[in-house]
């Protein structure tokens, strides 16, 4: 919504709209990074807007997303090839990865991997950044 509407809505001025904003870009930055700096995450690109970070864990010699979802709150993905059918969280990471699709826009093919899923999902989110 532009900020207009938003102060309609709510019915408070433009310039409480946007400075409420400015505070909420700052601290998911400081999310977004403080979890990288935390995990040794090397940041590959950041969208702070967007509320996600894009890295790389060289310990593990695999890439991270860290994403703010209001639905999910704050989430770390390690990019891993593993046996998602025999995980006991199959039906969750769907969930998240359905979900988080849904809040930021993006349409899925409709992988039942999750990890395909995730391939896609952020595959297409980081090409919008």
């Amino acid at each position: 919504m532009a900020n207009v509407e938003i102060a309609k809505k709510f019915n408070i001025s433009r310039q409480a709209v946007s400075k409420a904003l400015q505070g909420i870009d700052l601290k998911i930055s400081k999310v977004l990074m403080g979890m990288a700096r935390a995990n040794h995450i090397e940041i590959k690109k950041v969208n702070f807007e967007r509320g996600i970070l894009f890295g790389h864990l060289p310990q593990l010699e695999t890439d991270v997303i860290i994403f703010v979802s209001s639905k999910q709150g704050v989430q770390t993905w390690y990019r891993h090839q593993g046996n998602c059918d025999s995980c006991c969280r199959y039906k969750d990471c769907i969930e998240l990865l359905w979900d988080y699709a849904e809040e930021v826009g993006v349409k899925l093919s409709g992988s039942d991997n999750p990890t395909g899923m995730a391939d896609e999902l952020f595959k297409k989110l980081e090409e919008l950044i």
